[in-house]
């Protein structure tokens, strides 16, 4: 077994790996990463701007709430959608 694994045998890696940085497999490879990177950077940006969204319409709520509560007068409080 040990014989078989010391024994010399030509690396058969592909372009990218082997050092060949100009061929077009390489630049194939390189544009899918870029692609794929694109395609997560896409997804997290959307789901970060829709915590924003959600963020900024809470804060708004709240300062409508503090609002009504305020124009009501102390110790009434504020009808809600299901009364």
């Amino acid at each position: 077994m040990g014989v078989l694994l010391s024994a010399p045998v030509q690396a058969l890696a592909c372009s990218a790996c082997f050092g060949k940085s100009d061929s077009a497999m390489a630049k194939g490879m390189n544009a899918g990463i870029f692609s794929m990177l694109a395609m997560v950077g896409v997804v997290l940006s959307g789901a970060a701007s829709f915590m924003v969204f959600l963020a900024r319409r809470s804060a708004k709520t709240a300062r409508e709430e503090a609002a009504a509560a305020s124009a009501n007068g102390p110790g009434q409080s504020t009808p809600t959608p299901l009364e």
